[in-house]
């Protein structure tokens, strides 16, 4: 017996060393997990507004002008942890502020103030530290370039890592200007094995180690020390999209290899063994919203209308084809915005969604996308229908999947949250409310003006977390009836 006693008592001494993780990851990066295909657990039946909080706003520049954003931003989405059985919510804004709040009241606990806007979603990342022995919790997030800085500086800190508990720093990534016009970074990084994957506005793919150990220091600042560096545009693209190669999405995973959708009008395949880019399906458009993994190893992509003579719209591509037209499973166009001030001229912005995770075993796997056209699409993403459809360049048709409703939202560019029999769509109309039906429609439950969303909400334990264009983060749901009925 004395045999298997020391080898648990050593255990045992070890675990009591290096100390249980206080955390819980609900939602640890943009779209829950590596595949960008996790939107929370349960979607409440009403949109109640539960709490707001006035996230303020701040300068940022377009161009040779400043401009006052309020609010939330695209992509936006607020991750979730819990720690010691209390739940937070970290949150960047424009307002250029990254927040950790109180998930059940919304009292903001800290604030670290970033030199611009922040646009995109972090990414949490629990690390060990070897000095205290116990678990860490870093956020990992991007902002715009720091509106007094011009894009040739070589003072460019866009991308951080905060620390959880205190709000305070760890360390930050310089990023320098290349052949796009932009050094921000809106794009959430992807950490697998103490690894840290990003693509850049600055058009390039980055690779490094983000521990704290493993950085160095460079006057007051720490930094991560670049491992891999890969453009992510051809020099053709230059002459087609001028400087505005950039890359604004969130890497997935899918095995070995990490899909990026790039500015340039290009998905890539990095493969993490070779540590090269070893796939390449060329679209020619701008591509803003993120890879979406499916159930059967595809990955879903998502397509602006720019630089290309078709509509804009969703991709459904099978990777372990060869990259052209023979790795297209189906084309989904959508309309074009026809108003006089359109800002993008029309197909999808923000990333697809699925229900795979969470379906009932008596639904068909779905896909929602919204459009610049001001529709949420919902379709079957592994059925096809009979007819063919143009694809982005008009080069070539391609099959079209199943579609099971087109329900008008107002325009939008947030990505919209697929959970069970429930779907919830922000726009610049505020938030709609669905369920696929048992006889399979779609019926619209609630619809309630909150300000303009750009934001890509996220739901847990019937409540919906999500920032607004009108300068407040809200919670939603089910709010309970006091006893007079109110």
């Amino acid at each position: 017996m004395k045999l298997f006693r020391i080898p648990i008592l050593l255990i045992v001494l070890f675990s009591l060393a290096m100390g249980d993780s206080p955390y819980k990851l609900i939602n640890p990066t943009y779209l829950g997990n590596e595949k960008r295909n996790y939107y929370g657990n349960k979607i409440p039946s009403r949109l109640d507004i539960i709490w707001s909080t006035y996230l303020g706003e701040n300068i940022t520049r377009i161009g040779d002008k400043k401009r006052v954003w309020q609010g939330s931003g695209w992509t936006g989405q607020p991750l979730l942890a819990e720690e010691n059985d209390s739940l937070f919510i970290i949150h960047g804004a424009l307002d250029h502020y990254l927040r950790k709040m109180n998930a059940r009241t919304g009292e903001i606990l800290w604030k670290y103030e970033f030199s611009d806007a922040i646009k995109g979603t972090g990414t949490l990342w629990e690390y060990e530290d070897t000095e205290e022995h116990k678990k860490q919790l870093m956020i990992v997030q991007g902002s715009r370039r720091g509106f007094e800085y011009n894009t040739w500086s070589s003072e460019l800190y866009p991308l951080r890592a905060i620390d959880f508990n205190s709000g305070s720093e760890i360390w930050r990534y310089n990023v320098r200007r290349g052949a796009s016009y932009s050094t921000d970074v809106d794009g959430t990084p992807l950490i697998i094995d103490s690894i840290l994957y990003l693509g850049l506005e600055n058009a390039y793919f980055v690779v490094f180690d983000p521990h704290p150990e493993k950085t160095e220091s460079y006057n007051e600042y720490r930094r991560p020390v670049t491992m891999e560096k890969h453009k992510l545009y051809d020099e053709a693209d230059k002459i087609l999209h001028g400087r505005n190669l950039v890359t604004e999405s969130a890497p997935a995973r899918l095995g070995d290899n990490i899909y990026i959708t790039a500015g340039s009008g290009h998905v890539y395949a990095y493969n993490i063994p070779k540590r090269e880019i070893v796939w390449d399906f060329f679209t020619g458009s701008d591509i803003d919203g993120s890879p979406v993994v499916t159930y059967d190893n595809c990955i879903l992509v998502s397509i602006e209308k720019q630089y290309i003579k078709g509509h804009g719209g969703v991709f459904k591509l099978d990777p372990s084809r060869p990259p052209d037209s023979s790795c297209v499973v189906w084309y989904f166009p959508t309309g074009n915005d026809t108003g006089r001030n359109a800002i993008w001229e029309g197909g999808v912005i923000g990333s697809p969604a699925v229900n795979d995770l969470t379906k009932g075993s008596d639904m068909p796997y779905l896909a929602g996308f919204t459009g610049i056209d001001g529709y949420f699409y919902l379709v079957e993403h592994d059925k096809i229908d009979t007819a063919k459809v143009w694809g982005p360049n008009r080069r070539h048709r391609y099959p079209a999947p199943k579609r099971i409703a087109k329900r008008w939202v107002g325009q939008s560019i947030s990505t919209p949250l697929l959970v069970g029999r429930r779907a919830v769509v922000g726009s610049y109309s505020g938030l709609a409310l669905f369920e696929y039906t048992v006889n399979g429609t779609l019926k619209r439950l609630q619809r309630h003006y909150i300000g303009g969303i750009e934001s890509t909400p996220f739901v847990f334990d019937k409540r919906i977390y999500v920032g607004s264009k009108d300068g407040y983060f809200y919670c939603l749901g089910e709010k309970e009836k006091t006893e007079n009925g109110q």
